[in-house]
């Protein structure tokens, strides 16, 4: 197996000072540094569909939960700030993928919903996502992919509840 980028820096760290525990540094440094790259890949489906991430992830939201969601929702649903949720609407609502609806008791509640348009974008691209993502992660085995899904699913149980990142 060669060495990763963190495991260069790691050496270099106990070349300086051979007593430091860099434990915590080796696991930390590699999710973050796994992320940075698959944020860099730019999800090429999404790309091509002229979305970003977090754009699809408002409509993502919008179509699993199959009802019409206020912006603090959706918020919480995609752990973005409220500002960036309507910053994001805006965007997809002058492409025609959400529509808005106020309500009537209270003009600053707003609803949000997919358009046509939008559930279609959605249901047409989430499984050509998958494929990338599939084949993102195709130098991992079933087994392999299966163990990291479940350490990691434990790591973001424990960081919710320690660092208050908890959905509901």
């Amino acid at each position: 197996m060669t060495d990763d980028i963190v495991a260069s820096v790691v050496r270099q760290w106990r070349a300086v000072n051979p007593e430091l525990d860099t434990g915590p540094m080796e696991l930390i440094g590699r999710i973050n540094r796994c992320s940075a790259l698959l944020q860099q890949a730019e999800d090429a489906p999404l790309r091509a569909a002229g979305l970003t991430r977090a754009e699809f992830d408002l409509l993502g939201a919008v179509r699993r939960t199959d009802r019409e969601l206020t912006p603090g929702e959706l918020a919480r649903e995609t752990f973005s700030s409220g500002a960036a949720v309507t910053k994001r609407l805006r965007v997809l609502q002058e492409r025609g993928l959400i529509a808005r609806r106020g309500d009537e008791r209270d003009r600053r509640v707003a609803y949000v919903r997919l358009t046509d348009e939008g559930r279609d974008l959605v249901d047409g691209l989430l499984p050509r996502q998958l494929a990338y993502e599939r084949a993102v992660l195709s130098g991992l085995d079933a087994e392999s992919r299966d163990r990291l899904s479940e350490q990691l699913s434990e790591l973001l149980v424990q960081l919710e509840g320690r660092i208050g990142g908890a959905r509901r």
